[in-house]
């Protein structure tokens, strides 16, 4: 039930890769490591004006039971409020979980199976009423609905009998295991320990919906804002949204978002160059504008970088994400491990960050986990390649593995223009194992065949491309899906490519659950990502770097660890 879901939250992230992409596949220019803070315009930010947000997608689905990432992505966290949300500060402190409805990050029972929230004082929705438990606990079960699918999984995987509801509109009686002792109180009774809900916790299913406003699948035209602003305009599913103060709406309840404009205009369906283009420009109102969706390109990179201007506005983020090569040792000649690590070896990282379009969009990546130490990054190279391939070790590899002549092999990869599984790596990773002796023939897939192809057990490939992003920044929504055993689908959409199903990976995996200490947590995810690296059922190939525009009048530009793009509840344009 989970895998369509999954899904969603995976091809949000390949979109951004997308337009990481756009434009020529080259060696771009160098990047400076890091995320930028709290730059933009000078002056001290102000309340007032209207910031115009410039986007190619439209924000369908604007309920809460339907967004899928923390707090609904940029625009959605304006309007809704959940019980806890990402801190909203720059860099890697922005990678922390911290209270928003609720007083605290929740209080776990001794084995983390029981969590329980108290609200703030004074929490109302744009209409005045006050916020209650209940309307939280109400939010949670529509979520349920079949009518309004598409968010995150993990609550119906995690509460008690959660498998088996279907939501209030067919069952009345709601679920048992949320429980509201009072109008402040919630409680949260799930079948397994969990040490991390309170990540789960930043997922707008947790946003209150008034059961009496509740109106199916229309309430994505006016849903009920429990946030500094609240929606006077939805038309063109999302395509144009006008966002205005809500008045009931209170600061001294609120230390994350900053709510400075007094208008948020949210134009979308612009093609990417022309959102740059206008950026760029910053003339009249787009000199208060940003883009929540759109990345410069390579070619649109190296004409900023060379305006000292221009480079000014170009906010860099990381967002927790790696594009990898996917084996599947069920296919001969990867059941043997030494061709997989004889791979490994002949990888040259250097071309396919440059086919990915330069390492100022791409790092080069050896471990599995990101770079960040939110999700437990421990730095390792089990098959050190060296900044252009070890062809010398692979060869010595395949000869051991009965290999001594080559041998020949396809990659299977997409045709989409994302420069993530696209034909540039692909074709950067066959010329890298032509030297080792391996003759790679290419087989690219139109997006939707190789979706269907890549994530079904029964028609997987030996040797593709493919990618993952977390849904929070830990290690466990990143390792688990990929390598916990118990979660290989084989009637359906199957994320595990290398089906891999080591008792003693599971057993970690349950263990690590256990813990609400999340920095000890951190430790062991990235432990065992080194434990796993070393069975070669990957070859981890780079992190994507974003780098978005924005316009000149634009201040407090914060971007975090968790998101790696601006956050819009941060800026300022007065």
């Amino acid at each position: 039930m989970r895998q369509p879901s999954v899904i969603s939250r995976r091809v949000a992230a390949a979109v951004v890769v997308l337009v990481v992409g756009s434009g020529a596949a080259a060696c771009g220019p160098q990047d400076s490591k890091g995320s930028d803070s709290s730059s933009g315009a000078a002056g001290k930010p102000a309340k007032g004006g209207t910031l115009t947000v410039l986007n190619r997608a439209a924000q369908e689905d604007f309920d809460p039971a339907r967004l899928y990432t923390s707090g609904g992505g940029n625009v959605p966290s304006l309007v809704f409020r959940t019980l806890t949300t990402r801190n909203r500060e720059a860099g890697a402190a922005g990678a922390k979980v911290v209270p928003d409805l609720a007083t605290d990050l929740g209080t776990p029972s001794k084995n983390a199976t029981v969590w329980t929230y108290t609200l703030k004082d004074g929490l109302k929705y744009e209409d005045g009423t006050a916020i209650t438990s209940a309307d939280i606990k109400y939010g949670i079960e529509r979520s349920f609905a079949a009518e309004l699918s598409g968010g995150a999984p993990y609550l119906r995987d995690w509460l008690i009998g959660g498998a088996d509801y279907r939501g209030p509109y067919k069952d009345k009686k709601g679920l048992a295991s949320i429980e509201t002792p009072d109008a402040k109180t919630i409680v949260f009774h799930l079948n397994k320990p969990e040490g991390e809900f309170p990540y789960l916790a930043t997922q707008t299913q947790t946003t209150p919906v008034p059961k009496a406003k509740d109106t199916g699948t229309k309430y994505e035209n006016h849903p009920i804002s429990s946030g500094p602003y609240k929606v006077v305009k939805n038309e063109g599913d999302g395509e144009r949204l006008v966002l205005e103060r809500n008045k009931f709406w209170s600061a001294a309840t609120d230390e994350e978002r900053k709510a400075y404009p007094d208008r948020i205009d949210v134009r979308s369906g612009l093609d990417s160059a022309v959102i740059n283009q206008r950026l760029s420009a910053s003339r009249g109102a787009d000199a208060a504008a940003v883009t929540t969706d759109t990345n410069l390109g390579p070619a649109e990179l190296a004409k900023v970088t060379g305006d000292k201007k221009l480079a000014a506005r170009v906010g860099t983020g990381h967002f927790g994400y790696t594009n990898y090569i996917a084996f599947n040792p069920k296919v001969k000649p990867f059941d043997n491990p030494k061709v997989r690590q004889a791979i490994s070896y002949a990888v040259d990282r250097t071309s396919v960050v440059n086919a990915a379009g330069g390492s100022s969009l791409a790092e080069p990546a050896t471990t599995f986990l990101p770079e960040q130490a939110s999700f437990g990054y421990n730095a390792y190279d089990a098959f050190p390649a060296g900044r252009t391939g070890n062809a010398a070790k692979a060869k010595e590899l395949l000869k051991e593995a009965g290999y001594a002549k080559g041998l020949t092999i396809t990659l299977t990869h997409s045709n989409e223009k994302n420069f993530a599984t696209s034909p540039e790596i692909a074709t950067a990773i066959q010329e890298a194992l032509k030297k080792a002796g391996i003759t790679v023939k290419l087989q690219g897939l139109e997006s939707n065949a190789y979706s269907d192809k890549i994530y079904n057990v029964k028609s997987e490939p030996g040797f593709f491309l493919t990618g993952w992003g977390a849904d929070w920044p830990s290690g466990g929504p990143f390792l688990a899906p990929i390598f916990d055993g118990r979660q290989i689908v084989k009637n359906g959409y199957n994320f595990n490519a290398s089906q891999l199903d080591d008792s003693s990976v599971n057993k970690e995996i349950d263990e690590i659950n256990k813990l609400t200490d999340l920095s000890a947590a951190a430790k062991r995810w990235g432990a065992l990502d080194k434990k796993i690296g070393e069975q070669a059922v990957t070859v981890p190939l780079f992190h994507p770097v974003y780098k978005r525009l924005y316009g000149e009048s634009v201040k407090n530009v914060v971007i975090s660890d968790w998101t790696g793009v601006l956050d819009i509840s941060q800026v300022a344009v007065k």
